[in-house]
C-alpha cells in the first residue's frame, strides 16, 4: 500500500492554508527549489479525472488504490493542482505512477510568481471535484489538512515548511546477518602427516596414548 509523498521535490510553502486567498481552505502553495519553473511529482500511483483548463490548468489526480495516511487512515485520495501554464500532454483516463513527473509551476490563472497550489481531498473524486467556499473560492471536495494527507521521505529537500510538520516515511534496515565464516584457501591448510600406507585390504589395529591424534587418508 502506497504513502502518498509530498509532491516535490523542494519544500518551499510560501502560503499556507487558511491564510490570504487560501482562507476557509486547505490549500497549500509550493515554489520549488527557487522563483523559476519546477516539476510537481505525482504523489501516488492514480489517474486523472479532471482537467479544468479555463482557470488555472487545475489537475485532479486520483489514487488507483486506497493509500495510508500519516494519520492512520486507509482511503482512497484525490489531489488537485493549479498554475501550470501547459497541461497539453495530460488527459482524462491517464494513469501517473507514483513519483512520476507529471505537472509544472507556473503562473496561469490567478497567480504571482511561479509556484504550485495543491489541495488534498479524502476519498474518490466526487461531484464536479469542487465547491465554493464561504469566501468564494473554489476549493476541492472532501478537504483534508495536508499534513494529515502527506508524507515526506529522504528524497525531499525543506527549504521552508512553513512551520508545518510532515511525518517521514520510516525506512525499515535490513537486518544484519552473520558473516559466513571464509574457508583457508586450500594451499593454506596443514597436510596431515602420513604415518601409514597400508599395503592390502585388511584390518588394523593400533595402540594411542593418550593426546595422540591420527589422521587417515582415503585414496
Amino acid at each position: 500500500m502506497e504513502k502518498p509523498i509530498y509532491p516535490s521535490p523542494y519544500m518551499r510553502i510560501t502560503q499556507g492554508y487558511n491564510e490570504g486567498t487560501h482562507v476557509d481552505s486547505f490549500a497549500i502553495d509550493e515554489a520549488g527549489m527557487d522563483g523559476g519553473i519546477d516539476y510537481i511529482l505525482a504523489p501516488f500511483t492514480g489517474v486523472i479525472k479532471k482537467i479544468y483548463r479555463q482557470d488555472a490548468n487545475e489537475v485532479w489526480l486520483e489514487s488507483l488504490e486506497p493509500v495510508e495516511y500519516p494519520d492512520g487512515t486507509i482511503d482512497y485520495m484525490t489531489m488537485m493542482f493549479a498554475h501550470s501554464n501547459d497541461v497539453s500532454n495530460l488527459f482524462i483516463g491517464k494513469k501517473i505512477n507514483q513519483k512520476d513527473r507529471f505537472y509544472f509551476e507556473g503562473t496561469k490563472g490567478n497567480a504571482t510568481g511561479n509556484h504550485c497550489h495543491f489541495e488534498c481531498g479524502k476519498g474518490k473524486f466526487s461531484g464536479t471535484g469542487w465547491h465554493g467556499n464561504s469566501k468564494g473560492y473554489w476549493v476541492i471536495n472532501n478537504s483534508k489538512n495536508p499534513t494529515e494527507c502527506l508524507w515526506i521521505d529522504d528524497s525531499i529537500k525543506v527549504l521552508d515548511s512553513h512551520g508545518y510538520t510532515f511525518r517521514k516515511v520510516e525506512v525499515k534496515e535490513k537486518p544484519v546477518l552473520p558473516e559466513k565464516p571464509v574457508d583457508k584457501p586450500v594451499e593454506e591448510r596443514p597436510l596431515p602427516k602420513l604415518i601409514f600406507t597400508s599395503p592390502k585390504d585388511d584390518l588394523y589395529a593400533i595402540k594411542l596414548k593418550k593426546n595422540e591424534k591420527i589422521y587417515i587418508e582415503r585414496n
